[in-house]
């Protein structure tokens, strides 16, 4: 009778063991972010641009040495945000140029993640444009383009001319085995004010929109990401009304930032008061669950407290790389913002 029993509990235990080795949901989660860099210049002059005071001998002062220490900032913020899950695309704004990125890619904090980077020389008259990094590992390109925004029908100009912003960039790649269509953007800004500028970032919005239309004539449920610092609020109407983005899961864009925004939360303050600029929103075709698809998870305005300032009067705000003209060996006055996609194999 021992013998018996003992050889049935040998059987349990290897059926046990058995059992224990079959394949079992996995989660792969994937992260994209975007982050508004601030100033992200090199120190050497472009003539094409108005860039000077982002040289040795500008109002900035911006050194060889203070260049290479926003190169450091700027990798730390992106080492730490892949500290769980690595960064697979992220987006980014405020980048002179390419030899920006050369030199960020490059350095010691990122450099064994092997990223990678799309960018385009644009139209803006500082010559900052937005540009995208990205995890070969998790992400393949297959075609890019930069998108003029023109706003000659908003702005007066000379006869012959063209107004011109920040280009937005367009991406279509393979993230995690799906194709996705990425648009990075940089509206144009509040400087003359909120009501004066508003028509910009209308027409900015509507290059975007145009796009998406033409995605979605041969695939209903292309999967969309919209990225960027649009200078507005996920309730404003370039957001809400020509793009079309809620935080109703069944409208065109799904935007997760809207609920954020209404508990009072921002990436960047101006006046006392906090906005959110910042934001990732996406299509219907990145929220429909499936075992081998990209689905939407979660998303979140990114805050450790080596990116809070904690000088009087400013406690709370991003810590940024300038006060004034004055270098504070910050890192950005904008959060960065993150969007989990998630795939659950079997």
């Amino acid at each position: 009778m021992k013998t018996r029993k003992l050889t049935l509990q040998l059987i349990l235990a290897a059926f046990a063991a058995l059992c224990s080795c079959r394949p079992r949901n996995v989660t792969s989660r994937v992260l994209v972010a975007f982050y508004n860099c601030e100033n992200f210049f090199d120190t050497i002059h472009n003539p094409s641009f108005y860039d000077t005071e982002f040289t040795p001998a500008g109002k900035y002062h911006y050194t060889q040495k203070i260049y290479e220490q926003k190169l450091r900032n700027i990798a730390t913020v992106i080492q730490s945000i892949g500290e769980n899950v690595q960064v697979a695309v992220m987006g980014l704004a405020e980048v002179e140029n390419d030899t920006v990125l050369k030199d960020l890619v490059a350095q010691p904090e990122i450099a064994s993640f092997h990223y990678r980077y799309i960018w385009y020389s644009g139209h803006d008259e500082r010559g900052i444009n937005v540009a995208m990094i990205y995890n070969p590992g998790y992400f393949i390109p297959l075609k890019s383009e930069s998108l003029h925004v023109i706003l000659d029908s908003v702005m007066p100009v000379a006869e012959g001319s063209k107004m011109n912003t920040r280009d937005i960039l367009y991406v279509c790649g393979i993230l995690a085995g799906d194709t996705v269509n990425i648009f990075v953007n940089h509206w144009p800004s509040r400087t003359d004010g909120d009501s004066e500028s508003r028509p910009k970032r209308l027409v900015a919005a509507g290059v975007v929109k145009e796009c998406i239309s033409k995605l979605r004539i041969t695939d209903s449920l292309a999967k969309i990401i919209v990225m960027g610092d649009f200078n507005d609020n996920p309730a404003d109407s370039s957001i809400a009304n020509v793009l079309g983005a809620s935080e109703s899961r069944n409208s065109g864009l799904f935007d997760p930032f809207k609920a954020i925004y209404k508990t009072g939360e921002g990436t960047e303050l101006f006046n006392h008061s906090w906005n959110l600029f910042d934001q990732v929103i996406i299509s219907k075709g990145l929220l429909t669950t499936t075992a081998t698809h990209l689905s939407y998870d979660s998303a979140g305005i990114y805050k450790p407290d080596f990116l809070t300032d904690h000088h009087k009067g400013h406690e709370g705000e991003p810590f940024r790389s300038w006060l004034g003209n004055f270098w504070l060996n910050g890192y950005s006055d904008h959060f960065p913002v993150l969007l989990y996609l998630k795939k659950v194999g079997g």
